[in-house]
């Protein structure tokens, strides 16, 4: 499936010791992640609203599901990358994975309301097997030390919020104005624009993603393989719809993956260097930290968009737009603009020798995010006596929460490519993943806390609930910052492979 053969395709070399700021395959797969986050973020922007005026769950209910089903797809970012590093590649995760989305899309559009929880669970697993695939690709395009990564990465992810733009403005504004099942359709069509423009443009990656497999196995061995993995994630679909439907079992499923994870990556470690598990251990400790980024930084799906439904006023500096669009949709916008300058602006100082390290960037990156918690906290002082608020302020919020954002985010893709062995990249892009998928079940527990339990509860009573649980979320993203600034000489040295200085 999707493997191409290596005739008049460009070596590993010739793709690194490219001329310029960024490698022209890189192309290929912004435009490739670009439609496919159309497509999640979409999604993403929908599922509490849909569940909450479609399905008829109360808000504490829908924040819950949200982090359930949140959790769910970033945890199979693990299990694909595990996948992909062992048996599939690169390209053949990333063709099934398209695949199973499609289908999830089209499923959900027959009938919303009925089949919503069943073309999910395709969407899960097919997330799982491209999201941490296609990541793990752009950080081979580069040489190990190449200081022009993290710009290509800023590209990349600028290619991503993209994406999330035309997904958020699109999706969410056709399922509440016009039609459910449209809004769903338009997953399975846009992951078709995405998987053409992936299989047209695939040969100039040359070997990057080919089948891990070794050579000398029979053709016939690798297809059993192969085979085995793609009906291996159609049998646990009825699992997965169990555990979905069904939020008390997250939990166990949640304490369980985790650990196991960490074991797996314990046993994979004893075939290193203590330099390059030093290296591992830095990784993990931006993982960690990452988890509470995302839990804070989530709320965007989850108690934000409900926010966003009852407590905002639908003009923003008197321009008639639903709250709904702008909170699935100014992160983006924001990310767009500032992404590629921002990674200019850390090959300009590298130049210099000013660039912060990437534990300063991830310590300016919660002390942004607690800012921007402050900002949404301060909407309560611009609330009316029905509990509407304004909506710039809230704007002036996810600007601020996107600076954030691009301190860590980019970076942290950049980091597990960097940090990681060869052998394991997909691997650990697939934890940095899982790490979301803690921080979205995170997520929706802290957003099931600051809801009001009361299902008649007044939008002043929400807005209360909702702006004091913020104003606490800010005073914790501030502290973290704080502690990581501080720690950043030790995990500094770890990055180096136990060395005081070095690359």
């Amino acid at each position: 499936m999707g493997q191409d053969t290596r005739a008049s395709s460009p070596g590993i070399d010739q793709i690194r010791n490219f001329e310029g700021q960024y490698p022209p395959q890189i192309w290929s797969l912004f435009f490739t992640e670009m439609w496919e986050r159309f497509c999640f973020y979409g999604m993403r922007g929908m599922l509490t609203v849909f569940m909450v005026s479609q399905l008829g769950l109360t808000d504490k209910a829908a924040n819950l599901q949200y982090g359930a089903i949140q959790a769910f797809v970033y945890a199979f970012t693990f299990i694909g990358g595990l996948f992909a590093d062992k048996v599939l590649g690169f390209r053949r995760s990333l063709y099934w994975g398209a695949l199973l989305m499609m289908i999830g899309g089209y499923v959900v559009a027959l009938a919303p309301k009925e089949f919503f929880y069943i073309g999910t669970c395709f969407s899960i697993i097919g997330t799982g097997f491209f999201k941490p695939n296609i990541s793990t690709m752009v950080g081979q395009l580069y040489h190990e030390n190449d200081p022009r990564r993290d710009a290509g990465f800023g590209l990349f992810y600028a290619g991503i919020n993209l994406g999330a733009l035309l997904g958020g403005i699109l999706m969410v504004y056709v399922g509440k104005y016009h039609s459910w099942s449209l809004a769903f359709a338009l997953v399975g069509v846009v992951m078709t624009i995405s998987l053409v423009n992936f299989h047209i443009t695939r040969k100039k990656l040359g070997p990057i993603g080919q089948s891990p497999l070794p050579a000398a196995w029979p053709a016939r061995k690798k297809r059993l393989w192969e085979y085995a993995v793609y009906l291996g994630s159609l049998v646990v679909l009825p699992l997965i719809l169990v555990m979905v439907r069904n939020t008390r079992y997250t939990d166990l499923f949640m304490y369980v993956i985790g650990p196991l994870t960490l074991l797996y990556l314990l046993w994979e470690m004893r075939r290193f260097s203590r330099p390059e598990n030093l290296k591992l251990l830095a990784a993990l400790i931006f993982i960690v930290f990452s988890i509470f980024f995302w839990a804070f930084f989530e709320q965007s799906g989850g108690s934000l968009s409900l926010f966003a439904l009852n407590n905002l006023r639908h003009s923003l500096w008197g321009i008639p737009i639903d709250p709904n669009v702008v909170n699935n949709s100014s992160n983006s916008l924001f990310v767009i603009a500032l992404s590629a300058p921002f990674g200019l602006l850390w090959v300009w100082l590298s130049r210099r020798g000013l660039e912060p390290n990437a534990v300063i960037k991830f310590g300016l990156g919660f002390l942004l995010l607690g800012a921007a918690f402050y900002t949404f906290y301060a909407t309560i002082f611009f609330a009316d006596s029905d509990g509407m608020t304004s909506l710039e302020i809230f704007t002036l919020a996810y600007f601020i929460i996107t600076l954030g954002e691009l301190c860590l985010s980019p970076i942290g893709l950049s980091l597990m490519t960097r940090l990681s062995p060869q052998p394991i990249q997909g691997l650990m892009m697939g934890m940095w993943f899982l790490a979301s998928a803690y921080g979205q079940y995170v997520a929706g527990l802290l957003g099931a806390g600051m809801s009001v339990a009361r299902e008649d509860a007044s939008n002043l009573e929400k807005l209360h609930s909702y702006t004091q649980g913020y104003q606490q979320l800010g005073l914790y993203a501030l502290m973290a910052g704080v502690f990581l600034i501080l720690i950043s000489p030790w995990v500094k040295k770890l990055m180096q492979g136990g060395r005081a200085s070095g690359a």
